[in-house]
């Protein structure tokens, strides 16, 4: 078993972080202002790689970074020009999420892309053919910024209908930020709001889709679930998070240290992960631009709600594998 690397936390302050919430802000500010009036198409573009930027850093914050202070690190990024994901709930639905025995399982990990069969043969045909697309990668980069951020807001209303008075103060705080930002967009830029939600609020979405995209499979040993892409230039717009497996096994490392960790150590890395690897995000694409890589149902999630999710039907297995069943979880 790989050890895993343990971050240095010796200075109080990151600084390349820091820089880089300035350059984020900054790119964006300056698309608006100045590049706008005369071009503005590459302006859009622009402020879509600004928006996927502040994605990978609002991801980098929640890990406790760039600095010690937790309510100093949400206010790096807490102008939310991505518009639709309120960082405190980002924070607590990731970081179960990072429970890595049940990643994938639709039951408990909040980010996974997989449904429950059960679930998926209640669904109408429409949205199973939607939801068929999300898993071939173009169909993620054009669909899935729409279904995850409308079944998100969608979940999260019901949660405060329901009285979750820690997700209704998440969304007030995000909407706080959201007064901010939609008067500079529409009166100090000069966007209409529609078309900034349909270019660089889905593009920067978008573009946070091809990391996405293959982060997760299902596998019985937990190490194989996360992928490694070991090269892309996509590297800096999403943080080194290309080397995923690396991020899991050592989620509190910042993340201008991860290259090296995975150069010093690349064959345990990738023996751990059970050989989950693409050499860069265009093999990826040619293999699954337009074929799912993944199924919607989970490969064995075949229980009923009352059974729990994947992760019991893998403990129930081990148990009957070593002879000790002590469930009666429907597997098949």
């Amino acid at each position: 078993m790989l050890d895993k690397p343990r971050s240095s936390r010796k200075s109080r302050v990151e600084w390349p972080t820091v820089f880089l919430v300035i350059l984020c802000y900054g790119l964006w500010a300056f698309a608006g202002l100045f590049i706008w009036p005369a071009y503005p198409v590459f302006a859009l573009l622009l402020m879509g790689v600004a928006v996927a930027l502040h994605s990978s850093i609002t991801h980098e914050v929640l890990h406790g970074h760039p600095t010690r202070n937790a309510l100093l690190n949400e206010a790096c990024v807490f102008l939310p020009i991505g518009l639709v994901w309120p960082y405190r709930r980002f924070k607590t639905l990731h970081l179960r999420h990072h429970a890595d025995e049940r990643l994938t399982d639709p039951m408990d990990d909040p980010e996974s892309y997989y449904q429950a069969l059960w679930r998926h043969e209640a669904m109408p045909r429409w949205l199973k053919t939607l939801l068929r697309i999300n898993n071939t990668m173009v169909g993620r980069f054009v669909l899935g910024p729409w279904l995850s951020s409308i079944g998100f807001v969608a979940g999260d209303v019901k949660l405060i209908a329901s009285g979750d008075r820690a997700v209704a103060q998440a969304w007030s705080l995000h909407l706080a930020g959201l007064a901010i930002v939609v008067p500079i967009v529409i009166y100090g830029f000069g966007i209409p709001f529609w078309l900034y939600i349909l270019v660089p609020a889905w593009l920067g979405q978008s573009m946070i889709a091809i990391r996405t995209f293959a982060e997760h499979q299902w596998d019985e040993n937990p190490e194989g679930r996360t992928v490694i892409v070991e090269r892309t230039p996509l590297s800096f717009l999403f943080l080194n998070n290309n080397l995923h497996f690396v991020h899991h096994a050592s989620p509190t490392v910042a993340w201008y240290k991860l290259p090296r960790l995975f150069r010093e150590r690349r064959d345990e890395w990738v023996r751990l992960n059970h050989g989950y690897v693409f050499p860069n995000y265009l093999a990826m694409l040619k293999a699954y631009a337009f074929r799912a890589k993944e199924p919607v149902a989970h490969p064995v999630l075949r229980a009923t709600p009352e059974c729990g999710g994947a992760s019991a039907w893998l403990e129930k297995r081990r148990a009957d594998q070593a002879g000790q069943s002590t469930s009666k979880i429907p597997a098949e």
